[in-house]
């Protein structure tokens, strides 16, 4: 095996530019997100509402997954990726509109907020092609030997987005207010377009162009419940996410527990993303394909416990902490899960592989927020939070029990494998 260069995908350029693009588009998303949630919350008081937000967005995105990584395997990616970015802009300039005094003037609480929940259920049937779309994209512009690195840096680019996004949201809703906020989520989708602009048309991959939809979907699911290395990483985090969505509650926990207003919210949101962010640069210098399998398992469940500490601290610095701790692991799980994907999934395939992801890990985030509100609502906010703590432990362990495969993985054999391609 050669040696490892850190910065091996960073020497192609269109790579640069799908990095620039990618942030872009996940701060623009993830600041959006958070803004809405705060006006959600202060519009309503209710936790389920914030749970209300997260159902809204996953019900499209699950309802159009399999059918969007079919079309995503038949059509240009850079095309594709396009519309996905002009149909977010005009989204995320009507809730600008929608939080505008003079636009709104006369609405009553209810209509702003069915309407900010419509808008949201528009943006789920983006999410349903963005996500393979970027996927497969990404397969185009570097070499396949050097996916593991591309990986880290994309998913590095990712946090970077996920850091900022929500700092500066819980920020600027102190500094400038909801509205000029999502002025700023609009802006920097616009960013998002022109970059794209600067990455040329890739070639079209999948053999069985105009193949019949059912069959090409089939095909997908059955590649990936074939390949038990693939679903046990879905799977686990699928489950783990589900249960452990205690940002969805920050709100919560920033105006009516930890009394710390929005710029405290903001240091909450955007903690584990910190966290998972330092993980992720260091990881380009110490690589995790090593008994991949295990670190996972060890750094989901070291999430679990995060979580567990975060829902009984009363103290704002403890739960900072916990929540960083929480980015850590979670940034070592996303770069193996990322790597994992990348390496075990042929060409032809890699929208549809990349929409059942979406659909079970992807959109577990937002069904994981509707869990959270739900609980919340049920059981109390810091029960709620523990509880689904306790679950991802529980989970992690029957995952090491039933997929042996997944416990026992190194990818360092994968890596040279493609390394002699």
């Amino acid at each position: 095996m050669q040696k490892n260069d850190p910065y091996a995908a960073l020497r192609f350029k269109e790579f640069n530019i799908f990095l620039v693009m990618r942030f872009a588009m996940v701060f623009a998303w993830s600041m959006q997100f958070v803004v809405i949630e705060w006006q959600v919350y202060s519009l309503t008081k209710d936790p389920l509402s914030l749970g209300i937000i997260g159902l809204m967005e996953v019900i499209p995105a699950v309802s159009l997954a399999l059918f969007a990584g079919h079309i995503v395997d038949q059509k240009e990616k850079k095309g594709l990726l396009i519309k996905c970015l002009l149909a977010f802009s005009v989204i995320s300039f009507g809730l600008f509109l929608l939080t505008w005094p003079e636009v709104v003037s006369g609405w009553s609480s209810n209509k702003i907020l069915y309407s900010i929940y419509f808008l949201v259920f528009l943006g789920g049937f983006i999410r349903a092609f963005l996500g393979p779309t970027i996927f497969s994209l990404f397969a185009l512009i570097v070499p396949k030997k050097i996916y593991p690195n591309a990986a880290t840096w994309s998913s590095s680019v990712w946090q970077m987005g996920v850091v900022l996004g929500p700092a500066l949201a819980g920020f600027s809703i102190n500094w400038i207010g909801v509205h000029w906020s999502l002025c700023l989520v609009f802006a920097f989708s616009i960013i998002a377009l022109i970059s794209l602009s600067f990455i040329s048309k890739k070639p079209i991959l999948n053999p069985k162009i105009g193949e019949n939809v059912f069959k090409s979907l089939k095909e997908g699911i059955k590649f990936v419940y074939s390949t038990k290395v693939i679903l046990g990483a879905i799977t686990l985090d699928m489950i783990a996410v589900l249960f452990g969505g205690a940002v969805a509650l920050l709100p919560i926990f920033a105006q009516d527990i930890l009394h710390v207003g929005s710029e405290g919210f903001g240091i909450l949101r955007a903690s584990p993303a910190v966290g998972a962010l330092l993980i992720m640069f260091t990881s380009a210098y110490f690589p995790l394909n090593k008994n991949a399998g295990m670190k996972l398992l060890a750094a989901i469940f070291g999430f679990g416990i995060c979580i567990i500490v975060f829902g009984l601290s009363s103290w704002f610095w403890i739960s900072v902490v916990a929540l960083f701790l929480s980015g850590v692991t979670d940034g070592i799980s996303m770069i193996i899960r990322q790597t994992i994907l990348q390496l075990k999934t042929p060409d032809h395939m890699r929208g549809r592989v990349a929409s059942v992801n979406s659909m079970f890990v992807g959109s577990s985030n937002e069904l994981g927020a509707f869990e959270s509100g739900l609980t919340a609502k049920l059981m109390g906010t810091v029960t709620a939070v523990v509880f689904g703590g306790a679950m991802t432990l529980l989970t992690v362990s029957m995952t090491g029990v039933f997929f042996p495969k997944l416990r026992k993985l190194d990818l360092r054999k994968d890596i040279e494998e493609h390394e002699k391609e």
